[in-house]
């Protein structure tokens, strides 16, 4: 992990290279981080624990930093498991720190670990302060980001924000490399379903001194990095696209409707428009999510299944309502050989998102496309491409 200029502030978090599901669902090829952090001063404190995954070799850097001291402080800001699953831990090793969190953080720590800390918790409100010496720590509530006993902290005088689980990204906490698909991938899964929450979280860090962000996931944010990872949060917190472009998502059984949203993929590229083509029987779901966030158009294109849709594009359809997606342009083409049902069944998913504009004409194709289905096609991506 890469180290802060204030070298009183000591990353000691793990590289979790071997896990391979997130939350027991989003796929994590490169493994996640999770991040902590100690801060050296007049007094000592602990930034968020870890995982259980990671217990030990978490202690291990703790101990390193400390060189012999004893934390006065453990800071809270995110109860979720794989940032306080190490929580008793280390309150047993340190009987005398105090824990600090806020209203909602100590019911949620005696929940998890059947342990009561009132004796020795402290809970802060909003705007209030720690003086660690020369640093000092004012918190900052962020319910709902996403979980509602988030806080965040900012060190005033590194001009550092502790951003829990926010600018978070999957896989190695190394700062090198692209941070936007993964980063992408996580918001939208993540947090993407509490975009007003996320506006409420940057209108406060607008009114902050900030040079460098610590998530509890991924690199330390600062400079061209840290500019660009606000830019990005605003826009997905406001569901806004990034670009303008068209994702084509297709659901096929034997391979006719794949055949059909391949082909108009293609036009919508003559078009002009950038495509992006995902299998949603074979891809990653969090991905195809991630990308339905990034572009301004979708094609939704799939086989009717048991008088329903076929299920990979039913749960492709749940999770963007989950998620909150919304204001996009849509088209739709579905197939079924005897009876068309795909399209009653997506158009009625699609009324319950918000701001959605669908584009004529809506194709329905029965077994394999057709030559009047082609030019139907040409008419529908030339539609999108005006209207995205």
């Amino acid at each position: 992990m890469v180290q802060l200029s204030d070298r009183a502030i000591v990353p000691v978090g793990c590289y979790d290279e071997e896990l391979r599901l997130f939350e027991s669902q989003y796929t994590v090829p490169y493994g996640v981080s999770y991040n902590s952090y100690v801060i050296l001063d007049e007094k000592v404190a602990i930034l968020d624990t870890v995982d259980p995954r990671k217990t030990e070799e978490w202690l291990g850097n703790v101990e390193k930093a400390l060189a012999g001291r004893t934390p006065d402080y453990l800071i809270i800001h995110h109860m979720e498991p794989d940032h306080a699953g190490s929580i008793a831990v280390l309150a047993e090793k340190y009987p005398a720190m105090t824990l600090v969190g806020n209203a909602k953080t100590f019911p949620m720590a005696a929940a998890f670990t059947g342990q009561d800390f009132s004796g020795r918790a402290l809970a802060v409100g909003e705007g209030e302060s720690l003086a660690l010496g020369s640093h000092t720590l004012t918190f900052y509530m962020a319910p709902m980001v996403h979980w509602p006993e988030v806080m965040v902290s900012h060190e005033s005088s590194s001009k550092t924000l502790f951003s829990a689980d926010g600018f978070g990204r999957f896989g190695s906490p190394d700062p090198a490399g692209p941070w936007v698909d993964e980063a992408r991938r996580y918001y939208t899964n993540i947090v993407g379903k509490y975009g007003s929450s996320v506006q409420a979280l940057l209108g406060k860090a607008k009114g902050l001194d900030i040079e460098a962000v610590c998530p509890l996931h991924g690199p330390i944010l600062a400079g061209e990095s840290l500019a660009l990872a606000l830019e990005k949060y605003d826009c997905w917190s406001r569901y806004a696209p990034e670009e303008k472009g068209v994702l084509v998502a297709y659901a096929s059984i034997h391979g006719n409707t794949a055949r059909a949203a391949k082909e108009l993929a293609e036009l919508l590229k003559a078009e002009g428009v950038c495509v992006e083509v995902i299998d949603l029987a074979r891809h990653d779901p969090a991905e195809a999510v991630a990308q339905a966030f990034r572009f301004s158009g979708l094609l939704l294109a799939a086989s009717s299944y048991d008088a329903g849709v076929f299920p990979p594009m039913a749960q492709f359809l749940a999770r963007l309502k989950s998620k909150g997606l919304k204001d996009r342009t849509v088209g739709l083409m579905e197939n079924g050989s005897w009876g068309p049902t795909a399209m009653r069944v997506m158009l009625a998913e699609l009324e319950t998102l918000k701001d959605l504009r669908l584009v004529e004409p809506k194709i329905t194709i029965r077994s394999a496309a057709t030559a009047e289905n082609q030019e139907q096609m040409k008419t529908l991506a030339q539609a999108l491409a005006s209207a995205i």
